[in-house]
């Protein structure tokens, strides 16, 4: 299976934690009940600051029509809720493209299976605007900006992308005979 993830980016800085990827007045959705798993992902990065002129989900929507999210440094830092990478899968976030990731959230995102946290050393975050698109290979750990042609080395995520591929942690152990 290809694991190539094409779509519209979703630009944000450095240091976004978990505060202003799920604020914590949401965290009372509980994700294994359907219709609040989908309520989640609606609420994904609704914390970002005011500033920040294009919401990741259209009023009104429940899905967002960005399926990667590309920041800065340190992203996903703050506290170690798993709804963070919960509620922008339940969006429809497919990758986190970072320079950097908070351990917790990496580790969240691989527990949960929800997405690819793809790190590299470009800075991406810099160099795009929200809407661009680009070609995430997470088999040759490419990044390729699709209007300029131009291709990004990412790192391997080894493993970590047959995990997220199960569903999660759990998922994985079942498939694989562990559990």
């Amino acid at each position: 299976m290809a694991n190539i993830i094409k779509g519209k980016v979703f630009v944000v800085g450095d240091n976004i934690d978990t505060d202003q990827i799920i604020p914590a007045q949401y965290l009372n959705l509980v994700p294994t009940i359907k219709e609040e798993y989908e309520k989640l992902g609606s609420y994904a990065l609704v914390g970002l600051p005011d500033e920040h002129k294009i919401r990741y989900i259209a009023e009104g929507k429940m899905k967002t029509e960005y399926q990667i999210v590309v920041g800065g440094s340190n992203f996903g830092c703050g506290s170690s809720r798993e709804h963070a990478p919960i509620s922008l899968g339940a969006a429809g976030c497919k990758v986190v493209i970072a320079n950097s990731f908070a351990r917790i959230f990496f580790r969240n995102c691989i527990a949960t299976g929800e997405v690819f946290p793809v790190e590299m050393n470009d800075q991406l975050n810099k160099e795009l605007k929200t809407g661009d698109e680009v070609e995430v290979d997470l088999d040759n750990n490419t990044v390729k900006v699709v209007a300029s042609g131009e291709t990004h080395q990412s790192r391997d995520l080894g493993a970590v992308k047959e995990i997220i591929n199960a569903g999660g942690i759990f998922n994985y152990a079942r498939k694989s005979g562990m559990i």
